[in-house]
């Protein structure tokens, strides 16, 4: 007589959807549709299912799932930094609209560096993402081929791209450094220097609005920049006020390109016992959290980053359902926050 057949285990030990689905006593079909779309079961098998998922320890096979349904439920985001907190919170933006929704986020930093964000588009690629979200339009050449074969919808965060038929969702950085500048005049000070870091195309684009508005003014003088590769920081802020007032004594006001710099020139005008505004304007960018509490309070561009991340998430989403939005391009502004260091 032959012996009955033993059940073969996984060969990872890997709890399945057909073990919880035993375990409850339904078929794997409203196990997934339990996990997958809660809503379409009745609460208090849909409770049932969740305990028993929980106590066998029933992880989601992810990859056979997107072999099931063409989807990885994946969207792929590269940025330039987690250290920065400009872009911290346009990922928080991201998650609140994609996570409901069923999609986790595979986030890559690309350090400023065009091969490296190459080199991370490349491997991400590798897991079928169904969507892609990537900061700025300042790829290489290799990175906008694989865009190009990349057949899923991509969206670009930071930067306004009137002149491409990518979609975009940003503001001109551009135009926000000539506000600030312009508003620097207004006040009344026309030797004004301009402290540039990292030099991303984001920072270098602000510089061009800080020049394009002295110049308009007739008070542009290069001597009153400068611009250094080295990633910011508030310390590097400290030091690079002292270079700024060494080589440009007669400064009335410096536009430093981040808050993180400014906050460090604060703490060493105050070593120095220069007085701000009095003897010295200081002005930055992005208004991160600290900046309204500085002292005195900074007065700095509030840019629109964690909408970026929700407006950019919400038009991916309409992408992969077909229903395209009308601009492909969504200028969220700026806000000047007209504070007491100028």
């Amino acid at each position: 007589m032959e012996k009955p057949r033993k059940r073969r285990a996984s060969r990872t030990n890997r709890i399945t959807l057909d073990d919880v689905a035993r375990h409850v006593g339904v078929s794997a079909i409203t196990v997934s549709r339990a996990l997958r779309s809660p809503q379409k079961v009745a609460p208090a098998l849909r409770d049932q299912i969740l305990e028993a998922a929980q106590t066998l320890g029933y992880v989601p096979n992810h990859a056979a799932s997107a072999l099931a349904s063409a989807r990885s439920m994946n969207i792929a985001v590269l940025i330039p930094s987690l250290t920065n907190m400009l872009f911290v919170d346009m990922i928080g933006g991201i998650e609140d609209i994609l996570n409901p929704h069923g999609y986790q986020i595979l986030i890559g930093t690309t350090r400023y560096a065009p091969e490296e964000e190459e080199r991370l588009l490349r491997a991400y690629l590798g897991f079928t993402p169904d969507g892609l979200l990537i900061t700025g339009l300042d790829h290489s050449a290799g990175t906008w081929e694989l865009l190009r074969g990349y057949n899923q919808p991509i969206v670009h965060l930071m930067d306004m791209g009137k002149d491409t038929d990518s979609y975009t969702v940003g503001f001109s950085q551009q135009e926000a450094g000539a506000t600030l500048t312009r508003h620097l005049l207004e006040k009344g000070y026309r030797r004004i220097g301009f402290v540039a870091v990292q030099l991303d195309p984001r920072t270098l684009n602000r510089g061009e609005g800080y020049r394009q508005a002295l110049r308009d003014a007739g008070c542009y003088d290069p001597r009153r920049e400068i611009r250094v590769p080295t990633p910011s920081s508030i310390g590097l802020g400290a030091v690079l006020l002292d270079q700024m007032l060494a080589q440009a004594p007669d400064c009335d006001a410096i536009f430093f390109c981040n808050d993180d710099l400014a906050h460090g020139a604060l703490f060493q005008c105050r070593e120095r016992g220069v007085r701000v505004p009095e003897d010295l304007a200081i002005v930055g960018f992005n208004d991160l959290s600290g900046s309204a509490w500085t002292l005195p309070p900074l007065t700095t561009i509030a840019t629109p980053r964690r909408e970026v991340g929700e407006e950019a998430a919400r038009i991916l989403l309409a992408l992969l359902s077909d229903n395209p939005p009308q601009r492909r391009h969504l200028d969220l502004g700026y806000r000047l926050m007209a504070r007491k260091s100028a």
